[in-house]
């Protein structure tokens, strides 16, 4: 997960950085020459569809497509956890908040029902989505063999 976010963070840089360059050529072309906007424009392109292909694949494998996960983690949606998936995934978290004392301040209503439902609506669409993206790409790919 450590290595997720700093590789989320780093590519977000690039992508924000060339971005901006192509967003706003003119106030960057008097200070950068003007092959820094071809590189621009391949970098920000590359590095929109690593950032896709790694989501939808190792992201969303690593995340939702577990099996004690699928179909989906509904985490993200309803922003609560069960308590022994809580020890099971983050026991070096949950002993030290029993510990503490910590833990009860922590512990909320599981949310309803048809949260979870939602949620699996959401993350069945939004794999559907993914999906295709990655295969447009691997298409993509295979045309320029």
């Amino acid at each position: 997960e450590k290595f997720d976010y700093v590789a989320e963070v780093g590519g977000s840089m690039i992508i924000g950085f060339s971005g901006l360059m192509l967003w706003f050529p003119t106030f960057f072309s008097n200070y950068l020459p003007g092959w820094f906007f071809n590189i621009a424009t391949i970098v920000h392109g590359y590095e929109a569809l690593l950032a896709i292909g790694f989501i939808f694949t190792i992201h969303f494998f690593n995340a939702h497509l577990r099996l004690e996960k699928f179909p989906v983690d509904d985490v993200m949606f309803t922003g609560s956890l069960p308590l022994e998936e809580f020890k099971h995934e983050r026991g070096a978290e949950y002993d030290r908040l029993v510990k503490e004392g910590k833990l009860q301040e922590l512990i909320v209503e599981p949310p309803p029902h048809s949260y979870h439902v939602l949620a699996v609506i959401a993350g069945l669409v939004a794999m559907a989505i993914g999906t295709t993206l990655v295969a447009l790409i691997i298409l993509a790919g295979l045309k320029w063999l």
